[in-house]
């Protein structure tokens, strides 16, 4: 049985127990209409502080989460900062990452970072991702897959590194789904948004909290101007 066959399969049993067609041109309606508008959600109020109020609660939330943030003054200060915390964690200093225009315009030759590019592999122990916006809500980055930045990156290496710009941190989902609306354009959304809130963890054996479980074990969150 092809995926379509199984797919239509499931959708049917779906509309069979609420009693519907599918092909409906009320309910086609609806759903192209919300699809269209993107209506927002009830915002909380914690999401409508003013940008210095969401900067800080995005770093309060990261933090409480086992992730490490810090403010940088500016983009071109990151690879220095990198081979300090790189250095000052005894790790390689080696780093994987994409072909994000804003990574690649930065002075990485000041430093004696090895640089590698393209999709990580599991040799790798550190990534570097450019989050494309983040909700300061819940003190969640977004990170669009692509070749500026493959989705390895915040999986395979033991530590993942994101910059993210100041003025990219909104407050509520909602307006950080419209940015990547905003960067991609309707319709043409990137395959992967991943949702990242901190470093990989799960308590699934004895309630016991394990660290890198199913990604990297320290996640490192730098702050910039764009």
């Amino acid at each position: 049985m092809t995926s379509n066959s199984n797919r239509e399969k499931i959708l049917g049993a779906i509309r069979a127990k609420l009693g519907v067609r599918g092909d409906e041109a009320g309910r086609r309606g609806l759903a192209r209409t919300r699809i269209d508008r993107a209506p927002a959600g009830i915002i909380p109020a914690r999401a409508q502080e003013e940008r210095a109020a969401l900067i800080r609660r995005f770093t309060a939330s990261l933090e409480s989460q086992g992730a490490t943030v810090e403010r940088l003054k500016k983009r071109a200060e990151a690879p220095e900062a990198i081979a300090a915390l790189l250095r000052g964690l005894n790790m390689p200093l080696q780093l994987r990452m994409g072909e994000e225009p804003l990574l690649d315009s930065m002075p990485w030759d000041t430093t004696p970072l090895d640089i590698k590019r393209g999709a990580a592999e599991a040799s790798d122990f550190t990534s570097l991702s450019w989050a494309k916006c983040a909700a300061a809500e819940t003190g969640t980055l977004f990170l669009a897959s692509g070749p500026d930045n493959p989705s390895t990156l915040n999986f395979l290496p033991e530590m993942h590194i994101v910059m993210i710009a100041a003025e990219d941190i909104v407050g509520p989902y909602e307006e950080a789904w419209g940015k990547i609306r905003q960067i991609h354009g309707r319709g043409k959304m990137p395959r992967t948004v991943n949702l990242i809130s901190g470093p990989s963890r799960t308590a699934d054996i004895e309630q016991t909290i394990v660290m890198g479980a199913h990604g990297p074990k320290k996640l490192v969150v730098f702050i910039a101007s764009r």
